[in-house]
């Protein structure tokens, strides 16, 4: 309640019992049940990200606030400019945790043993194949012994892919291919291009495994779990005939009946049936984890029937044990165990638990819901989550669907993987399918178009999530639709979502099924861009517009479109620019990309101007040991390399690899338990009250984690008590003072509340100029931002030295021809011009121009922008010839960046910082709209 109270009683014991409860999380709330299953869903959230990933932390040490949208690193940063799915890697450890789960070992030891010899035996050596029937206990050997060597042997480097479900997205070839690829760039400490084109992926791969192999110290295993579920895998998995790195073993798992006919000459180890005593054992475990006793007379029954080849392999056991266990307290033992012996196969088994499960319902709506949910995520790409049973059957309540979710989940039938319900086993929904869609292809089919029109209903409310652009345009060609795919693929978003998730084999391979050409794809992809870009208004559309410019030239790039490539990644840069602020990381994120192509195309001066840029606006905004400047310092080296400049590609990949090494370090594992632990510690002494330096410095962290996550108010309360500590130890001169007021300062900007933002970056700045270097990255940030904040509150002529001190920094840092300075000069101009001094901003717009044509040459975007503002300036002053000469070569220049693709919608933003912008062609009675974009 309001007052403090409690609401009942029972809240109170609630409250009492969860205080002695260690890692419970309490959390207040005092309104409406929907804010407060919002609150809790934040805190959940706040928790997985940074208790258990802890990924901010790394990304936040020290730093000044900044842009909300820096608040994690995109995808690319842990492998360069490789695109990675976070949720492919974790389905991938959750597999690998599901098929470990077993705590029968059913006599494993003598295959641990050829395991083993495997891995000692002296090269060259084919893969060994491990092969045994559906359910004989493959995936769970394989999960065992990877545990095994993962305590015995440190130094080797196993890296595991379990195939699901024949279809699904971790059967696609390409990506484990590429999954693989990423996972040995990263513990080689290599950051490399990597071709997104499936049959290059697929040909380099092998290249790339003795490469790295090369670098590793010690031996790597390869372990693929039902590599025969990968459509035409002998084609895709050619490199397994091929003889293998000197320290690479290779183990693949399959089932016998679906083995390629080459792989048969491989080394075999096949698994035997279980034999009577791993058959009781198994059955036992299952019984007494139940309280169920049987007779002696049961259990010869039982060894008497686990004799044939069906019936005595892993699965089948522990599903009949755990049907026995389930009947066992209930009913009748020797009625289910006649029954059971009537199955001899795992897929009747199965069916005589569902059967069992339909009979415990109480209803005939709950036996039909318990059909719908069976099939409908029979039908899916890769399964279907609560959320999305709960709105496709609106009459499914909470309480049934748990309860039905329980008793398929406990049998085996159903099993979760990154929220997604899916079959256990291949055997299930092979039986769901016998018993359900005896009709065959037209019951799936009517399931499918229910879960076509349910994600339609989304992308028509404007939600593309991963799951509509993961399930819609796949069941589109499941159907042979081909007419509502290519409508699918031109939704900007869903296309996005699939290639920011590296999934661009199968973007690809549904373009292919609509009869697309790459250049045709391109076009249409342009199109609707431009048709977006007519409806896009306000600061965040831009962004967004800018992000799908980005991806779309990104896209054109990896097909080797390379002319193509670049009109979308140049108007993504001008958007941002004009949007955020030159200086903006994701500024940086733009010049990184555009110099990337550059590359491809050998134009090496460009590129080296772009990524220099690049490179100093990362360090500006993060500091020079943050992982993205190592990735521009990497980018930079590989481009000296292809020039034979050998000493100082060399210089810059060591500064990178320190950087990389300290900041992997600074993460721990890739879940980042070491950093959580080291978390702890820094909470628990905060909780002490310490005073220190360091503790100073995780209240700041916690602080701008808050500010990212948008709780302003708490925040707050962690910024002013970091601002407290610190000026305690520290003194409030101290430079770790001036980022504390700094970050204040921020945080009040973003809650309007200008006047004590002033006060703080002025306090700030006052600090910074006494105790660092003129050219300090700190300094410029303080005095960029303050500079800002005065124009915004209108005192402009507060703003006039700031703007002329953030020239003169850059070029104590640069030299005064460098790109970066002709940006500062513009913003000072603009000012000058919003001041009506147009004297005054003349020669900074001309010497602004000077240093883009020669940095960048004649006909760069950035020297049309500064010819557009010198046109306006012109046109002010009355000199209309020289602003018509003006703006027709800035409108030359646009003109000839169209032609890169064939036809552009006329920017409307700026590319070269605070600028003006043109409603109409220039004429003597044109309207100007005067003012910052």
């Amino acid at each position: 309640r309001e007052d403090g109270r409690v609401s009942s009683v029972s809240v109170q014991q609630l409250i009492e019992q969860i205080s002695c409860v260690n890692k419970a999380k309490r959390i207040d709330h005092v309104g409406g049940v929907e804010e407060g299953a919002y609150e809790i869903y934040n805190c959940v959230e706040k928790i997985i990200k940074q208790d258990i990933l802890g990924c901010e932390m790394t990304d936040l040490e020290g730093k000044d606030l900044g842009n909300k949208e820096d608040s994690t690193a995109p995808e690319e940063e842990v492998f360069g400019d490789v695109l990675w799915d976070a949720h492919d890697e974790q389905e991938q450890m959750e597999a690998f945790q599901q098929a470990s789960n077993s705590t029968c070992e059913l006599g494993f030891e003598k295959y641990f043993e050829r395991l083993n010899d495997l891995v000692a035996a002296p090269a060259p050596i084919p893969p060994l194949l491990v092969s045994g029937g559906p359910g004989s206990g493959k995936s769970l050997l394989l999960s065992k012994w990877i545990q095994l060597q993962q305590k015995h042997s440190p130094n080797t480097l196993i890296l595991y892919h379990f195939v699901g479900r024949p279809m699904s997205t971790s059967s696609e070839s390409a990506l484990i291919i590429k999954r693989l690829t990423l996972k040995l760039m990263q513990h080689s400490w290599l950051v490399s291009p990597l071709t997104f084109d499936p049959a290059k992926l697929l040909e380099e791969f092998p290249r790339w495994l003795e490469k790295l192999s090369a670098r590793h110290q010690g031996s790597i295993i390869i372990i693929i779990d039902s590599i025969d579920q990968i459509q035409q895998a002998e084609k895709h998995m050619k490199w397994l005939i091929d003889p293998l790195p000197v320290n690479v073993r290779v183990i693949v798992s399959v089932n016998v009946e679906t083995c390629p006919q080459a792989w048969r000459l491989w080394p075999t180890l096949h698994l035997d049936p279980l034999n009577s005593k791993d058959v009781k054992s198994l059955i036992s475990a299952e019984c007494n984890s139940a309280n169920v006793k049987l007779t002696k007379e049961q259990e010869k029954k039982l060894e008497r029937h686990c004799r044939s080849a069906t019936t005595c392999n892993a699965l089948y056991v522990t599903l009949l044990g755990k049907t026995i266990a389930c009947v066992g307290n209930k009913g009748n033992i020797d009625e289910i165990l006649q029954q059971c012996c009537q199955c001899q196969d795992t897929v009747s088994l199965y069916r005589l638990v569902l059967r069992s499960i339909q009979e415990s319902l109480q209803s005939d709506k709950e036996k039909g819901l318990l059909r719908e949910i069976l099939c409908v995520i029979g039908v899916s790409h890769n399964g279907v989550s609560e959320a999305e049973l709960m709105e496709l059957y609106p009459e499914l309540t909470s309480a049934v669907l748990a309860s039905l979710l329980h008793s398929l989940h406990k049998m085996c039938l159903l099993t979760y993987s990154c929220g997604l319900l899916k079959f256990q086993h291949l055997q299930a929904w092979e039986m769901v399918k016998l018993e359900y869609m005896g009709a065959g292809e037209n019951v799936i089919s009517a399931y499918r178009q229910k879960l076509v029109e349910y994600f339609t209903m989304q992308l028509s409310q404007d939600r593309v999530t991963w799951r509509s652009a993961d399930e819609l345009p796949w069941l589109f060609q499941q159907q042979g639709d081909k007419q509502k795919l290519h409508k699918c693929l031109l939704n900007l978003f869903v296309s996005q979502n699939l290639y920011k998730r590296g999934h661009f084999a199968e973007l690809l391979s549904y373009w292919q099924l609509v009869g697309k050409d790459k250049s045709s794809m391109a076009a249409e992809y342009f199109d609707s861009l431009k048709e977006y870009e007519k409806s896009s208004e306000g600061e965040e559309s831009m962004i967004c517009l800018a992000d799908l410019y980005e991806t779309l030239g990104r896209f054109l790039k990896d097909l080797g479109l390379l002319s193509q490539a670049v009109a979308p990644l140049q108007r993504s840069l001008e958007i941002r620019e004009t949007a955020l602020d030159p200086d903006h990381p994701r500024v940086a994120q733009s010049l990184h990309q555009l110099a990337g192509v550059y590359v491809q195309w050998k134009k090496f001066g460009n590129a080296e101007q772009l990524y220099k840029q690049a490179l100093e606006i990362s360090e500006n905004a993060y500091g020079a040991e943050h992982p993205r400047v190592a990735r521009e310092l990497d980018a930079l080296a590989t481009l000296y390399q292809k020039q034979n400049k050998y000493e100082q590609a060399e210089q810059l990949r060591k500064k990178s690899f320190k950087i990389r090494q300290k900041a992997a370090r600074q993460k721990g594992s890739l879940c980042g338990f070491a950093l959580l632990r080291q978390r702890a510690l820094q909470l628990e002494e905060l909780t002490l009250g310490k005073d220190t330096p360091d503790n100073a410095r995780t209240l700041n962290e916690l602080g701008v984690l808050y500010y990212l996550q948008n709780n302003l108010e708490t925040a707050e309360l962690f910024l002013q008590r970091s601002l407290e500590m610190r000026e305690r130890v520290l003194g409030s001169e101290h430079p770790d003072c001036a980022q504390s007021l700094n970050n204040l300062a921020a945080l009040y900007n973003e809650k309007k509340l200008y006047d004590k933002a002033e006060e703080l970056y002025e306090k700030a700045l006052d600090i910074r100029r006494r105790a660092l270097a003129p050219d300090h990255p700190s300094l410029a940030y303080t005095v960029k931002h303050l500079a800002v904040l005065y124009k915004k509150m209108g005192k402009l002529d507060k703003a006039v030295p700031l703007y002329e001190l953030a020239v003169e920094i850059r070029q104590k840092s640069f030299g005064p021809k460098h790109p970066s300075v002709a940006t500062a000069l513009v913003n000072l101009a603009v000012l000058y011009c919003q001041m009506k001094k147009q004297i005054e901003a003349l020669p900074l717009y001309e010497r602004a121009l000077k240093i883009y044509e020669d940095s960048f040459g004649q006909m760069h975007p950035r020297v049309g922008e500064t010819l557009k503002n010198l046109a306006v300036l012109s046109y002010e002053r009355g000199d209309f010839e020289k602003a018509a000469e003006l703006y027709k070569r800035a409108m030359e220049i646009k003109e000839a960046e169209t032609l890169l693709i064939g036809g552009k919608a006329t920017s409307r933003h700026s590319s070269s910082g605070d600028t003006f912008s043109i409603k109409s062609a220039l004429s003597p009675n044109a309207l100007l709209e005067h003012g910052q974009r």
